[in-house]
């Protein structure tokens, strides 16, 4: 799908909703690896309960260029800050690389939800179906409009960075989500990047899955095959975590490179599983690549089969509810992660110094036990009838 929607107005529909902020301040790296606190046999590696409570004060993420984490309170605008924004007159396109999961839509009615209350108008809204040709395309069209503000995210940092910088070469304020352009630098190039912990819900996902395994198997991982800095942090922080589990093994690896990313993540578990017909679990990289997995696994009759990611979309929270297929996950919060970004790009054009350049919000674990409560947590309504009739 490719569109541009423009000239969204100030009332724009609720989508979803989220209300859970991360702890605040700049946040200190801790060590990545959980402490081996397991009561029974040591040799299975860490608790994982423990290790998941300890995640919880932590933001394991650094920035794009190495940046140290800001909590989301420092995005916060003052009465003065909002009455000089409303006066100014501002205007703000959403230019996307995907618009097609619950991740995106959260995002979008974050934004909107505070651009209408700053009152800027939105502009343009654009999905670029993960093409950067088209993304390119979607940036010079948006440009065309005039707005003060454009929060994106790049497709492919390298090929999308030209078209950015004639954004920032134009004046425009630019926010990111989760990755940035090649070259562009926080502070002169770019406002802010504002972004989930993905390592830490890589960690999260791990230590879900070495619990559902009991701390022993074989596992799989399907990983996203392109320079995405966030996807790649997931992956990092599944797999340095799941490592500290000497019971558990990676026989496989597989890459997708999408679109198609349900279609391609299905086609890769399936060769997973014609090769190891046995595997105890398969990790995906984002829920959507797990939805594959879950087809994958349901042809071959693997209904046992346990699967991780990161994400809460219906689809996979609607497994977890159900205690089938899905073991675990991190899940971001992109709905506050969009009000950062509305705030950052507004801050920025009325001239607003000493702006956070990196702002990351805490991983969530969620398990089949707590899968209702944090479906709130991430979207600020209650669970849809699906998950709610499928909670066992």
């Amino acid at each position: 799908m490719n569109k541009l929607l423009a000239g969204i107005g100030l009332g724009a529909a609720t989508l979803l909703m989220l209300a859970a902020c991360a702890s605040g301040g700049d946040q200190t790296q801790p060590d990545t690896s959980a402490p081996d606190t397991s009561s029974g046999d040591t040799n299975l590696g860490p608790d994982p309960d423990e290790a998941l409570a300890a995640l919880a004060s932590q933001v394991l993420s650094l920035g794009p260029n190495g940046e140290s984490p800001q909590g989301f309170e420092t995005t916060e605008l003052t009465d003065a800050e909002v009455e000089q924004i409303q006066a100014a007159g501002l205007s703000a396109a959403i230019v996307l690389h995907y618009g097609g999961n619950d991740w995106s839509a959260a995002q979008v009615e974050g934004l909107t939800s505070e651009f209408n209350r700053l009152g800027i108008n939105i502009v343009a809204v654009t999905d670029a179906n993960f093409r950067p040709e088209q993304q390119v395309s979607d940036i010079e069209t948006v440009l065309a409009l005039n707005p003060d503000i454009i929060v994106s995210i790049p497709t492919d940092p390298v090929a999308t960075a030209d078209a950015y910088a004639k954004a920032r070469d134009a004046g425009v304020q630019l926010v990111f989500m989760d990755n940035v352009p090649a070259g562009f630098t926080g502070g002169v190039d770019y406002v802010s990047v504002v972004s989930a912990d993905n390592k830490g819900n890589g960690v999260a996902s791990a230590h879900l899955m070495a619990k559902a395994l009991g701390g022993e198997g074989t596992i799989a991982l399907i990983y996203h095959d392109a320079d995405f800095f966030v996807t790649k942090q997931r992956y990092e922080g599944f797999k340095e975590t799941i490592q500290l589990y000497p019971g558990i093994e990676i026989v496989e690896e597989q890459g997708i490179g999408g679109p198609d990313f349900a279609g391609d993540a299905q086609a890769a578990a399936t060769a997973i599983l014609t090769k190891q017909p046995n595997i105890d679990g398969i990790w995906g990289v984002w829920d959507v690549p797990a939805e594959g997995i879950m087809a994958a696994a349901r042809d071959a009759g693997r209904t046992d089969l346990k699967i991780a990611t990161q994400d809460l979309g219906t689809n996979v929270a609607i497994q977890l509810a159900k205690g089938e297929l899905i073991v675990g996950l991190g899940a971001q919060r992109p709905f506050d992660q969009g009000v950062a970004e509305a705030r950052l790009g507004a801050a920025a054009a009325i001239g607003k110094t000493g702006l956070p350049i990196y702002v990351a919000l805490g991983a969530l674990p969620v398990s089949s036990d707590n899968v209702v409560d944090m479906w709130k947590s991430v979207y600020s309504t209650d669970a849809p009838a699906d998950v709610l009739n499928a909670v066992q």
